[in-house]
């Protein structure tokens, strides 16, 4: 469910026509509804009522202050793959101690960063790693807890760039080798280990995978507990898939009731990293129709918005409904909605039956709260839109779109190339 209706065939987010948020923010520009953002967040945490655990929102899928402390008021925890993403869950008031840094390749400054701000734990993805970690942590005077993500070579049926727990995936460590790592771990001076972590994909529309997952982990805690090892924490990662256009991925209770009744009499607690499930679908990309022009072949609808405002449809062949912000009764039309970059590949929707828009007409590309924004870029020297956040009848800009001095502020021209 969201807060995106229609009322009198004109598209309103919570209280607030979409069309007077155009005309005063322009467009493009990302829209996101706090009271959807809100009850999906809390569905989800309730959905494990009953278990000890920490919902640790996966900051990649939407990096904004505001979303972040939206989330942060409501008890959530922080899942971080980047020094970045610590700088920002901490600037928006997430206490370090509820902040799980996951991620295959952390430099040497970010585990220091994340050392000094004492986080709840690191997800080692290798052995290499530990070492490092654990050389780091001597060299600060401190103890780093660790959890070691485990790959249990499951498949989750997802696309496949964002297929994470195969052996042929770049994360985590086998089940084997991470035996040996747990070993390694509980003999180094600066290590303790506190958890297990799995992550096996995004977007996953089945509860198979994760039952899958979770028997594998737990057959490998035990074998722990019979090295001496004990685990305090469970990390499940994310992964959970939202409705982009005829998927039916299990509501959170459904997934959160396989966990449960799996995780019963274990004494662990919980983490796990929602993101696209949370903000998925409640934010949107407005865009304005630029011009329509008709080929031999090919229908195109030009829009404003392009590849580098929202790269799903490139990178991944991504559906995402578009809807216009005023409904017409015209006949529809069959077209490609098409931005304005310098690339066959820039399009947003491929031979798409839509409204028979015309110039200046607004559209909505539906479900663009998760890795919509964070995955935006410059490319073409195009400054990066707008987010605005609706909360009832008001609407606020909560990150300015940037300018074309913006574009060059971190840039500098060397002497030698002077006048």
């Amino acid at each position: 469910m969201h807060h995106f209706n229609y009322r009198n065939n004109e598209l309103f987010c919570e209280d607030v026509p979409i069309r007077t948020i155009a005309e005063d923010v322009g467009t493009p520009f990302y829209l996101y509804s706090h009271a959807t953002l809100k009850r999906h967040f809390l569905i989800f945490n309730e959905a494990f009522e009953g278990l000890d655990r920490l919902v640790c929102y996966s900051a990649k899928a939407n990096t904004n202050q505001a979303v972040l402390k939206l989330f942060e008021t409501l008890g959530s925890g922080l899942d971080i793959v980047s020094g970045g993403e610590l700088y920002r869950g901490l600037k928006a008031g997430f206490s370090s101690d509820r902040i799980v840094y996951s991620g295959v390749g952390k430099r040497v400054d970010e585990i220091d960063y994340a050392l000094e701000a004492g986080i709840l734990m690191f997800n080692v993805e290798s052995l290499e790693e530990l070492g490092l970690i654990n050389e780091r942590a001597g060299l600060l005077n401190r103890v780093a807890p660790v959890a070691i993500r485990v790959n249990p070579d499951v498949d989750p049926k997802t696309h496949p760039y964002i297929s994470t727990g195969l052996e042929k995936n770049k994360f985590g460590i086998d089940t084997e080798t991470a035996l040996e790592g747990y070993n390694v771990a509980s003999r180094l001076d600066n290590i303790d280990v506190v958890g297990i972590d799995c992550h096996i994909g995004s977007q996953i529309t089945d509860a198979k995978p994760f039952i899958g997952a979770l028997e594998s982990i737990k057959r490998l805690i035990d074998e722990l507990r019979h090295m001496g090892i004990e685990i305090k924490y469970l990390d499940m990662g994310g992964g959970l898939g939202i409705t982009y256009e005829d998927e039916t991925p299990p509501h959170p209770r459904e997934y959160a009731r396989a966990i449960v009744e799996s995780l019963k009499g274990t004494h662990l607690k919980l983490i796990l990293e929602p993101g696209r499930v949370i903000v998925g679908n409640a934010g949107i990309l407005v865009t304005q129709v630029l011009f329509r022009k008709s080929g031999r072949v090919k229908e195109f609808v030009v829009a404003d918005a392009g590849m580098n405002d929202l790269m799903r449809p490139t990178l991944y062949k991504a559906f995402h409904a578009i809807e216009p912000v005023v409904r017409a009764e015209d006949d529809p039309i069959t077209a490609d909605v098409v931005g304005p970059i310098c690339e066959s590949g820039d399009f947003l929707a491929l031979d798409r039956k839509i409204q028979n828009v015309k110039k200046g007409d607004l559209l909505a590309v539906m479900s663009a709260g998760a890795y919509g924004f964070t995955m935006s870029s410059n490319y073409c020297s195009r400054p990066r839109v707008a987010e605005v956040m609706v909360k009832d009848d008001s609407f606020h800009v909560v990150r300015n779109r940037e300018s074309y001095q913006d574009l060059v502020v971190c840039e500098s021209i060397p002497p030698f190339l002077g006048d």
